[in-house]
C-alpha cells in the first residue's frame, strides 16, 4: 500500500528521517533542505489525526553524546517549518522516551536524541531496534540517504512492525524516480556519469549498460578513458588501474550498441587552482605539466545536443570543477540543457552530491523532474543492488538477519 493510502489516525507513527543536516559554529541550520522534504510525511500524518515521533542521527560523534551533534539544535526549526510546538527528548530509548511518547496526543510531534550517540544503532543492535520499536505502533522509514545501510533504526526496527510498516512520502517518491529509470526509461535514454574516478562509477555503467542508449562521460574519470585509448593527458587526473576497465566499458557499448560520448576537447590549466593559466585543446593531446578540469567547446555542443533530444535522463556527476568559477562552462551548459530536455517533456533524475551540488548552484532544483536526496543509497540502487532499508519494509518479514 503507498504511502497516502494509510490512515493514521489515533496512530503513535516513529517516522525516521534524514535530518543530519549542516549547522555552524553557533548551531543554526544553514541547510534545511533535508528537513523540509520530510513535511509531507510528516504533515500527513498529523492531518490524519497521528502523533509522530520522529529519529534521525546527525553527523558523525564517536563517543555518546556531543553538543554539537544534539538535536535539541534542530527542534526550534522544525517547529517553525511544521507550525506547532515539536517537544523534545534527550534520549532515544529508556523510560523517559516511552514515557513522553505514552504521554503524546493526538497531532503531537515529539523528537528523539540523535541515534547515533548509541553504538548500537550503526551495529544493527536488535535490542536497541525493538527498545526503540516500543515507542510506537506503525514505523515510517522516510529516511533515503541512509537506506543503503542495515542500522537499527533503518532496517531492523521493521521486524517489529509486520503490517504496520511502510515508506515515507520522500522515500517512495525516491524509489518511484529511480524505478522510471530502471524498469521502462523512454527512449532514447542517456545516463551522464561524471565526477572524478571510474572506480566509483563501473557497477553504475555496467547495470545501465543494457538499458540506455547514450552514455556520456565526464570530468575526471575522462581522462582514464583517453589515456586507454593512447591519448596524451598531461597530468591531468587518471587512474592507471582502470585503463583495462575502460577499455572494457568501451568494447562493451559497442557490442551492445550504446553509443558512448567520450569528450573530444578539453579546458585545461597549468595547476589545480581557480587563478591558473589556461587554455583549451584537443582532449587526447593535452601538453605536458597541465591538466583538463573541464569539457571543451566543441564537447558542450556535442553532449547538449544528445542530451536534449533524450527521452530520459539520469545525471550523476559534474563536466569538470565546477566549484571552480574558472572550470563550471561545461557542468552549468548540462544543466541547463537537462533542464530544456525537461521541458520539452523529458523526465529527467538528478542523483550524488555533486550533481545535486550544481543544480542547486544554479537554482535548477525546481526545473528538472526530481532531485534525488540519497548518494550513496542512490548509487547502490543504480548498481542493482537491494538496499536494507528498502527491503525491510517490501519484505513482510522485514531484513533478514545474518545469524554467523
Amino acid at each position: 500500500m503507498s504511502f497516502s493510502n494509510h490512515n493514521f489516525k489515533n496512530k503513535k507513527v516513529l517516522v525516521r528521517v534524514d535530518f543530519n543536516v549542516p549547522l555552524d559554529a553557533e548551531f543554526n541550520i544553514t541547510d534545511d533542505t533535508r528537513m523540509r522534504a520530510a513535511l509531507p510525511t510528516l504533515n500527513k500524518i498529523i492531518a490524519d489525526g497521528g502523533s509522530v515521533i520522529v529519529m534521525s542521527h546527525l553527523g558523525r560523534p564517536k563517543l555518546g553524546f556531543e553538543e554539537k551533534f544534539s538535536m535539541k539544535h534542530l527542534v526550534s526549526h522544525l517547529s517553525e517549518l511544521l507550525n506547532k510546538e515539536v517537544k523534545f527528548c534527550e534520549e532515544s530509548i529508556g523510560e523517559k522516551a516511552k514515557n513522553m511518547s505514552a504521554e503524546l496526543k493526538t497531532g503531537e510531534v515529539m523528537v528523539l536524541e540523535n541515534l547515533r550517540f548509541y553504538k548500537h544503532e550503526t551495529a544493527g543492535n536488535l535490542y536497541f531496534a525493538e527498545e526503540l520499536s516500543q515507542l510506537g505502533d506503525f514505523y515510517v522509514n522516510d529516511a533515503f540517504g541512509t537506506a543503503h545501510r542495515a542500522h537499527a533504526s533503518t532496517t531492523m526496527i521493521a521486524n517489529y512492525f509486520t503490517g504496520n510498516k511502510s515508506f515515507g512520502n520522500l522515500l517512495e517518491n525516491e524509489i518511484n524516480s529511480l524505478e522510471k529509470v530502471l524498469s521502462e526509461p523512454k527512449k532514447p535514454f542517456t545516463a551522464i556519469i561524471g565526477g572524478a574516478k571510474v572506480s566509483g562509477k563501473i557497477n553504475v555503467i555496467e547495470n545501465l549498460m543494457d538499458k540506455v542508449t547514450d552514455i556520456i562521460i565526464g570530468g575526471g574519470m575522462s581522462y582514464t578513458f583517453i589515456k586507454a585509448q593512447g591519448g596524451k593527458i598531461g597530468s591531468s587526473l587518471v587512474e592507471d588501474n582502470q585503463i583495462s576497465t575502460a577499455l572494457e566499458i568501451i568494447e562493451k557499448a559497442k557490442k551492445l550498441g550504446v553509443n558512448l560520448h567520450i569528450p573530444v576537447d578539453t579546458i585545461i590549466a597549468d595547476s589545480f587552482s581557480n587563478e591558473a593559466n589556461q587554455s583549451e585543446c584537443n582532449i587526447f593531446e593535452i601538453p605536458e605539466g597541465w591538466m583538463g578540469l573541464d569539457i571543451g567547446t566543441k564537447t558542450i555542443e556535442q553532449f547538449k545536443t544528445v542530451v536534449t533530444n533524450s527521452a530520459t535522463i539520469l545525471w550523476n556527476g559534474p563536466m569538470g570543477v565546477f566549484e571552480m568559477e574558472s572550470f563550471e562552462k561545461g557542468t552549468k551548459a548540462i544543466a541547463y540543457s537537462v533542464v530544456e530536455a525537461t521541458e520539452k517533456g523529458s523526465f529527467s533524475l538528478i542523483g550524488g552530491g555533486d550533481s545535486v551540488a550544481a543544480i542547486n548552484k544554479y537554482e535548477l532544483g525546481e526545473s528538472v523532474s526530481y532531485v534525488s536526496t540519497g548518494g550513496g543509497a542512490m548509487l547502490e540502487y543504480l548498481e542493482g543492488k537491494e538496499l536494507p532499508g528498502v527491503v525491510a519494509i517490501t519484505h513482510k518479514e522485514g531484513f533478514k538477519v545474518n545469524e554467523d
